[in-house]
């Protein structure tokens, strides 16, 4: 039988067409299972995003024309130009529309906020279109109830605190009453004294009563401007204190929450096992030590994914810093376990633990065994090879020879 050599720089003949075409197939094939996998983890929110930024949109095109020639006329004409203010029932879907857009990117965070704004704007957007359409069903309702009840159904999914979606919720409530401010202003400008006739004028006076500053130098003398300024004080101290707890609640709270759970912590560890790193191995080890209820601190690396879940004890820092030795409670610990990826990162994390509370047993893993003898040299208190495990455990079942608890002892540690 002849043997065909072909040389490396010899091109390989290009594949059939019927290859081409079955490796392609299997490509988009692959992607596909790829995409929908993922989709089907993130689809509800991204549907909802999707119906959200529909109906803002929806919402907003057909009144864009009319809104933007109120805006100029009363930009032009000031006073004068908001006597069309019927031409400004617009302004109602634009702000809804606007909404929409902005909780998007929250709706996709799945921020708690963003949801409640988002059900709160969805059922403004469908009362607006139903009535507009005289109780009929058009594009807008369709979008609005099909968004309010996608909403309601994956109410569970948007748990999360997001600042960014607290901050889109504050920027379009202070938008909003400053538009309801200046527009009103401008309309029952005949009841002030002076009276308001211009828009920078009607922008001063709904920034001095939202904030309940209170010049004087413009008061309102007529039932209907008092009564006007009474609703835009009681609005903008409910949205001011309510920008207040949504934004800078959750940061004050959040940091006084960290502050308060570091200290109890700090002072609940002591008689517990130490895990440093964030290994598959470190994961099983913490799994099992706290499946037998036994407290656990693990001191994961920054930088890296943390496979541990938010109910796990985790410290993510520099573990060869006596610092976050401390903070761990490595002073008071049964037992410290070294199972980083990176053998030599754990023989100096056993050089810190011994440096900082040399009562303390150290446990060394060892990734590879070609690292046994040098980890030796920092003199670990006991030396975890698993491969030294399996491949002796293989070969005493090979040969027949027993195995016993000693015998495994012995092998899955053995001493320094």
């Amino acid at each position: 039988m002849a043997t065909t050599i072909s040389h490396p720089d010899t091109p390989k003949p290009p594949l059939p067409r019927a290859s081409r075409w079955r490796v392609l197939k299997a490509k988009v094939s692959t992607a596909t299972r790829r995409l929908l996998s993922k989709l089907g983890q993130n689809g509800p929110q991204w549907l909802i995003a999707f119906l959200a930024l529909a109906t803002g949109v929806v919402q907003i095109s057909p009144q864009f024309v009319q809104m933007r020639q109120a805006v100029l006329d009363i930009l032009a004409q000031g006073a004068d130009g908001i006597s069309g203010l019927a031409d400004l029932a617009a302004f109602p879907h634009v702000i809804i529309g606007i909404g929409l857009i902005l909780m998007v990117p929250g709706l996709l965070l799945r921020a708690r906020v963003a949801w409640v704004l988002g059900v709160l704007l969805s059922a403004l957007s469908a009362g607006l279109a139903l009535w507009a359409a005289h109780g009929g069903i058009n594009a807008t309702v369709a979008l609005s109830g099909l968004l309010l009840l996608a909403l309601l159904l994956y109410t569970s999914r948007f748990a999360r605190s997001s600042l960014a979606a607290s901050s889109l919720f504050a920027l379009l409530g202070v938008g909003s009453l400053l538009i309801y401010g200046t527009l009103g202003s401008l309309w029952f400008g005949a009841g002030y004294t002076p009276p308001i006739h211009s828009l920078p004028t009607a922008f001063y006076y709904t920034i001095e009563t939202m904030s309940t500053v209170g010049y004087g130098d413009i008061v309102p003398h007529t039932v209907q401007a008092r009564m006007f300024t009474v609703s835009m004080i009681v609005m903008g101290i409910s949205v001011f204190a309510t920008t207040l707890s949504v934004v800078i609640g959750p940061l004050i709270g959040g940091s006084l929450k960290r502050t308060l759970e570091g200290k109890m912590q700090r002072e609940q560890r002591k008689n517990h096992y130490v895990i440093i790193g964030a290994s598959s191995l470190a994961y099983a080890m913490w799994k099992e030590l706290s499946s037998r209820g036994v407290p656990v601190t693990i001191i994961a690396p920054s930088g890296h994914p943390s496979p541990f879940p938010e109910t796990a004890d985790v410290i993510t820092a520099d573990a060869t810093r006596s610092e976050t030795l401390e903070l761990a409670g490595v002073p008071k610990a049964k037992a410290v376990l070294t199972l980083r990826d990176d053998d030599a990162e754990n023989a100096f994390a056993v050089l810190a633990v011994k440096e900082l509370a040399p009562g303390v047993k150290t446990i060394a893993g060892v990734n590879d065994v070609r690292h046994v003898n040098k980890i030796r040299r920092v003199q670990p208190d006991v030396l975890f090879a698993p491969q030294l495990l399996g491949s002796q455990l293989l070969a005493r079942d090979l040969f027949d020879e027993p195995i016993d608890n000693s015998t495994v002892h012995k092998l899955l540690f053995p001493e320094t």
